[in-house]
């Protein structure tokens, strides 16, 4: 069932209303009980697609998720490894090419 948009010509009251295509429209305002109420174009009775099953990733067989787990296993452990090589500790600077500042 989609949800309505309602204003009221007499107060200016704006809502929503969750409501079946075929149930008639509301006349009468729940704020002011005048009979001004008009029901506003918009996406009223457009489809909203939420939770899952709605995109195509969603229905990927069993082969292509064991494919993607394996690929992300080994990106991780060749990030593990180039974090690795990094952590190798630096050489050591040679003293006598450092501050000799006479001219």
């Amino acid at each position: 069932m989609p949800t309505y948009d309602y204003e009221c010509d007499h107060c200016g009251h704006t809502f929503e209303l969750f409501q079946g295509i075929n149930e008639p429209h509301k006349k009468k305002c729940p704020v002011c009980k005048k009979m001004k109420l008009r029901r506003l174009f918009g996406t009223g009775a457009a489809l909203l697609f939420k939770g899952s099953g709605f995109y195509e990733t969603d229905y990927r067989s069993d082969s292509y998720k064991a494919d993607a787990k394996k690929a992300k296993q080994s990106e991780s452990v060749s990030k593990k490894k180039s974090t690795d090589s990094k952590k190798k500790p630096a050489a050591k600077k040679d003293a006598s090419k450092g501050s000799g500042g006479s001219s």
